[in-house]
């Protein structure tokens, strides 16, 4: 087996490994205020959100985890037959392997065979010229493109990259790809002065991608012989701290918010923070893992449930409504933005 399509099947393994109920997303430090009359009912409330500006059925989606090997190869199949039943988007993991090996394309594109109808996002990392950026749209006929930011996870990784020169490259692509592009971080947290140079390079859609869900420092660092860099995620912002960090950018972006989100509750935080949409990985790949197809279908269908019973707690009738939803922080919380929002760049 390749080494890169070792790696992916070492990544589910490790990531499920790690896989906690409870996520360190700070979230909880969120209080969020209901109303005793909302004068709505549930039959009221509609789920309708904005994603990449398309208008997708609910807030949430399955966002990238895996593919690459054949193991992940029937992951991503089992994954896309839940997105296209349950009618939400769907990301799949880094195509960089089946650009170098084409024999490993059939485990990406077995996505798009499955859910010929879907929303479907195709990844890459952030040094991916423009070219491979239109090969990987292609390879399973995506409706956007997901590239990601890993620089901690890189400098972790037993065999990573060493060079980071990236902005130019997401100008490039962000101006003459054919579909959306999503800049993504993969659980460190985007930082406002990363927003800043993304801002200034014409990007519109960010996934924040807090730190608090599926650790890749902590997977990277597991491989390592002497796994001596576990401590390179104290430089990460939890799920919570990314979206208070991003708010002063709210006019300059649409956000996705990722990291560790594993309730319904979870999304609507998210969304009054300031996001837009909200992606899971690590909590549907355990679902499906441990329970099966059929258990992840009815999680994301009590989801839409749930989602719909809060928003009426809150007195919302659409998802946009979420944005007016007073809300109280820790004083960890009010400490990090009056500190972070003081910061110039």
């Amino acid at each position: 087996m390749d080494k890169q399509a070792h790696r992916k099947d070492e990544h589910v393994f490790i990531a499920e490994k790690f896989y906690r109920p409870q996520a360190q997303t700070k979230l909880d430090q969120v209080k969020l205020l209901a109303t005793n009359l909302p004068e709505l009912a549930l039959a009221d409330v509609d789920l309708t959100a904005t994603f990449l500006d398309q208008k997708i059925a609910a807030p949430f989606f399955i966002n990238a985890m895996t593919g690459g090997s054949e193991q992940t190869g029937k992951i991503n199949a089992r994954l896309a037959k839940v997105a296209a039943k349950t009618q939400i988007p769907m990301a799949v993991g880094s195509q960089s392997i089946a650009l170098k090996l084409p024999s490993l394309g059939s485990t990406f594109e077995v996505v798009r065979q499955n859910n010929p109808a879907g929303f479907i996002l195709a990844n890459l990392g952030a040094h991916h010229d423009l070219t491979n950026a239109k090969r990987a749209v292609k390879m399973i006929n995506a409706n956007a493109l997901e590239l990601h930011v890993n620089l901690a996870q890189e400098l972790v990784m037993p065999e990573g990259d060493q060079s980071f020169y990236w902005l130019a490259n997401l100008k490039e692509i962000n101006s003459h790809l054919d579909v959306p592009l999503l800049v993504k971080e993969v659980g460190a947290g985007m930082t406002p002065r990363s927003l800043m140079l993304l801002k200034e390079a014409g990007i519109k859609y960010v996934d924040l991608g807090g730190a608090g869900g599926t650790d890749f420092v902590a997977i990277e660092n597991e491989r390592r012989e002497n796994k001596e860099l576990g401590y390179f995620n104290e430089l990460s912002l939890t799920t919570a701290e990314s979206l208070l960090a991003a708010q002063t950018f709210q006019a300059d972006f649409s956000f996705t918010a990722t990291g560790g989100i594993r309730t319904a509750l979870d999304i609507i935080k998210c969304l009054v923070l300031g996001a837009d949409n909200v992606g899971l990985a690590g909590h549907f790949l355990h679902v499906l893992l441990r329970q099966g197809d059929d258990a992840l279908v009815t999680e994301i269908t009590n989801l839409k449930d749930q989602l719909k019973r809060l928003m009426v707690m809150l007195g919302c009738r659409t998802i946009s409504d979420l944005k007016t939803v007073p809300y109280l922080l820790s004083p960890e919380l009010i400490n990090f933005k009056e500190q972070v929002t003081s910061l110039k760049f």
